[in-house]
């Protein structure tokens, strides 16, 4: 029974060594990551690239691009309502009274008309749209990607600050553990 417990003592405090290990690395790779005044002087072009990179990211930045292309393409009035609704149409070809038939049926050649000229613009404009749906189902995977890759960068601990961090706390732990003994024996 004497052998199982020492096993087992044995087997606790190698586990209890390998947890203040990970906590020790785990405090050193925080240190390093929030550390960015000191990341800001060792390389102040990558951060700013990383912040500028997930701020255009957090704030839009690639819908507003495609927004602009899409008014650079089909108009600065794409995608805007027209001005008179059909029920708004009726209502007003009411208040016409006789008058209204005729203009109703003018309205209808007209449009019509207008329909059969503009068909080729459409069908131009169809492409157009479809180009720009797939250039959306491309760019937008990959501007995620982007992101991800900004933020996991603008917050993965450098080599000098996370080897600082690390000494710095195994020398807290290696004080604490010192005192902690010597505290419990009082």
């Amino acid at each position: 029974m004497g052998a199982r417990t020492d096993a087992a003592r044995a087997e606790v405090l190698a586990a209890r060594t390998g947890l203040e290990q990970a906590v020790i690395g785990l405090e050193a790779s925080g240190r390093a990551a929030i550390d960015i005044p000191a990341r800001v002087r060792r390389d102040p072009a990558k951060v700013a690239g990383a912040a500028a990179g997930a701020a255009f990211l957090l704030l839009g930045g690639p819908g507003k691009v495609l927004g602009g292309l899409r008014r650079a393409v089909f108009g600065p009035t794409a995608g805007m309502p027209k001005s008179m609704l059909p029920d708004q149409v009726e209502k007003a070809l009411r208040a016409m009274g006789s008058d209204g038939d005729r203009v109703r049926g003018t309205l209808e050649r007209e449009f019509a008309r207008y329909l059969d000229e503009k068909a080729p613009v459409r069908r131009e404009q169809d492409l157009r749209g479809a180009l720009a749906a797939a250039a959306v189902s491309i760019v937008k995977p990959v501007s995620r990607r982007l992101g991800k890759q900004l933020v996991e960068r603008a917050f993965d601990p450098d080599g000098p600050s996370f080897e600082a961090g690390l000494t710095a706390a195994r020398r807290r732990a290696a004080k604490a553990k010192g005192a902690g003994p010597a505290a419990s024996a009082k």
